[in-house]
């Protein structure tokens, strides 16, 4: 098998934006395609769509991260894609900060992402082969005002992408995080008429997670950042 050759995937965390475009490219590309989120019923149209088999699991839950894998392997075999695009952010002033919401949005953003690439990677490893990717932000590199937890959790993440690569990379697995730096369009975040293409459009997110599966593992990435070419950084 060649080292960039993949034939299935596991999105985590998906909803009607990026992850389902990465459904459609995925499955355009003859690779099977798998979907979990918190409500799974949600996702009927996408895995028609698709083709798709749709589990639902909340990515914070050790127990249900292990059924989604086991589930998983039953159908597909071993996992070769796995993708990490949850998040749960919260915002407002320091010192107003719920300390239940901010425990939410790392356990979300963080915690979720490691409870799914630690099952991604036991399965991965023996093999030799297989990929991580996670979707970052721009707050995995940079801490807004008034934002504080969401770039805790995607410092987080980032950090935890950067250290698998050093770890896995040598091993086979290649380990990628996609820092999407800016606004992603969506039928309710329309690109404004005065500013053409100052939003992301997630098909062409997409489309980098494919040329990022590509890369020879002489000239993996492990990063890689993505903005709108007037997008101020």
């Amino acid at each position: 098998m060649a080292d960039n050759v993949y034939r299935n995937a596991l999105i985590v965390g998906v909803g009607s934006g990026l992850s389902a475009s990465l459904a459609r490219a995925f499955s355009k590309q003859g690779i099977k395609v798998a979907l979990a989120a918190r409500r799974a019923a949600s996702l009927a149209v996408l895995a028609k769509e698709t083709g798709a088999k749709v589990f639902a699991c909340d990515a914070t839950d050790h127990g249900q991260v292990t059924k989604v894998f086991s589930d998983f392997e039953n159908v597909f075999g071993g996992p070769e894609v796995v993708v990490y695009n949850a998040s749960y952010r919260t915002r407002g002033p320091f010192v107003t900060l719920d300390p239940a919401e901010v425990e939410r949005s790392l356990a979300v953003t963080a915690f979720g992402a490691f409870l799914v690439a630690q099952e991604a990677a036991k399965r991965m490893v023996p093999r030799g082969h297989g990929a991580i990717l996670f979707t970052g932000a721009s707050a995995s590199v940079k801490g807004y005002a008034q934002s504080a937890p969401f770039a805790m959790g995607k410092f987080a993440l980032r950090g935890l992408a950067q250290s698998m690569a050093r770890e896995l990379a040598p091993l086979g697995i290649h380990v990628g995080h996609v820092v999407v730096d800016g606004g992603i369009r969506s039928q309710s975040r329309a690109v404004p008429p005065d500013r053409p293409d100052s939003l992301l459009d997630p098909d062409a997110i997409a489309q980098t997670y494919l040329d990022l599966l590509r890369q020879p593992r002489s000239a993996w990435a492990w990063e890689i950042e993505l903005r709108p070419w007037v997008e101020k950084f």
